[in-house]
């Protein structure tokens, strides 16, 4: 492991010259309106019922306690498309990424056993078996390859078509775009990360925007679908977003709806409602609820429908240019036991066999309402300590201090090493370059 580890910050320290260099001069890529980009993320959690095992308990990322990660290194390329204008452009994403995070942002829509009848499965061929075999908790994924146009109708029309970051909650995968660290389970448990498939955004005026398309490539109801499996398995995306005249405040609701599988007509389906608010210039306030539903799914029950819902609430207040605070408190209940797996790593890398290559054990999956508060800060360090390099200057480290604790329906629950609640105190860095 250690020599896994030596690895891999090697070869994110190798990538960072090359980086920095490109920061420096003109990329030729530019002439051709092509972006080259991407972050390096890390960081540690000090877990203080320091667990046998190494595992946070169902925390979905930094999940390893007291043990250092490269969660994303992560590059692109990208061609951005016009937002307004009269005429036709065209464009699209790659992106790649290596890390601990990995696995989470693969597509994972086909997992090792059908969700209705608990037969085994053949996964998706298109990012889970890209590099690290024997590694237990890194690996590669493709979480974004999709070509995009504008369309130069009314106000303008973007279409996008290929596997993409779902475009529904409020929290996302991509590290430097949460403000905490660790994620809430309204997320993590509760809603899609990736889609494959088509979609479409349109904005009528300043106040209204509309959102729709098709999923498939999965046999989780359009959700974290690849391109090789469950191309006939379709279904329906969609999200209207209302802006107030002074921007201060949104809402944006948000879900899917599809089939569970080619073998399945089972309905899964989801809503995600986004409340923001900006009570003061330097003050934001969240609110966050989902409301998920899967047919028919086999639950430690046995079959039954699934549900699962959850709430959470934001606030960050900027300081000053350089320093923002934050708390986040959560209510997440999975009702089935279908949603929450604990460790979520180990329910991942489970093939059709029973056996994990993330751990020697297998993961437990129970009904149960989880609970989480949250408090961090993020800092941008570079004018204080004075790195004047222009890659410095988007350095964010952030601080996370996150109790979470659990109750189980109708027994007790222990996922946290035997233990009912947890103290998490993390640090991690992020570097845009």
């Amino acid at each position: 492991m250690y020599n896994i580890n030596a690895f891999i910050f090697t070869l994110g320290a190798l990538f960072m010259p090359a980086a920095m260099a490109a920061d420096e001069s003109p990329s030729l890529l530019k002439k051709f309106g092509i972006q080259a980009g991407g972050w390096v993320n890390a960081g540690i959690s000090l877990n203080t019922n320091n667990p046998i095992d190494g595992f946070n308990g169902p925390v979905t990322f930094a999940d390893r306690s007291n043990e250092l990660q490269l969660n994303q290194f992560n590059v692109y390329l990208q061609r951005p498309i016009a937002k307004e204008g009269k005429a036709w452009d065209f464009g699209g994403r790659l992106d790649v990424m290596f890390g601990t995070d990995a696995i989470f942002a693969q597509a994972y829509g086909i997992p090792s056993f059908d969700v209705n009848t608990g037969q085994p499965l053949r996964r998706s061929k298109w990012d889970l078996n890209l590099c690290c075999e024997g590694s237990r908790f890194y690996n590669m994924a493709l979480p974004q390859a999709y070509l995009e146009t504008y369309v130069p109708v009314g106000s303008g029309l973007s279409v996008k078509i290929g596997h993409f970051y779902s475009p529904t909650g409020y929290e996302t995968v991509p590290a430097p775009d949460n403000f905490f660290y660790t994620r809430s389970y309204t997320f993590s448990n509760g809603e899609p990360f990736t889609h494959t498939g088509l979609v479409g955004n349109y904005t009528t005026n300043k106040n209204w925007s509309f959102m729709g398309g098709v999923i498939t490539g999965s046999s989780t109801g359009g959700w974290d679908g690849g391109m090789d499996k469950e191309l006939s398995n379709w279904g329906g995306l969609a999200g209207v977003t209302w802006t107030s005249n002074s921007k201060r405040t949104s809402v944006n609701l948000t879900g899917s709806y599809s089939e569970t599988s080619t073998r399945s007509d089972e309905p899964w389906g989801f809503y995600s409602l986004v409340v923001q608010h900006k009570v003061t210039p330097e003050t934001l306030l969240v609110l966050h609820q989902t409301f998920g539903y899967a047919g028919g799914v086999f639950t430690p029950a046995g079959n039954r429908n699934a549900e699962w819902y959850g709430i959470d609430l934001q606030l960050q207040h900027e300081l000053a240019s350089d320093l923002s605070v934050g708390v986040r408190g959560e209510w997440f209940s999975d009702k089935s036991g279908f949603r929450v797996c604990s460790p979520v790593r180990v329910a991942q890398a489970t093939n059709s066999v029973h056996i994990s290559f993330a751990a020697n054990f297998e993961a437990t999956c129970v009904p149960a309402d989880y609970f989480d508060i949250t408090m961090g800060m993020n800092w941008k360090p570079a004018k204080k300590l004075k790195l004047e390099h222009t890659l410095m200057q988007n350095l964010n480290i952030r601080t996370n201090i996150r109790y979470d604790s659990v109750d189980g329906f109708g027994r007790a629950y222990l996922p946290f090493d035997n233990r009912r609640n947890q103290l998490l105190i993390s640090l991690d860095a992020t570097l845009p370059f």
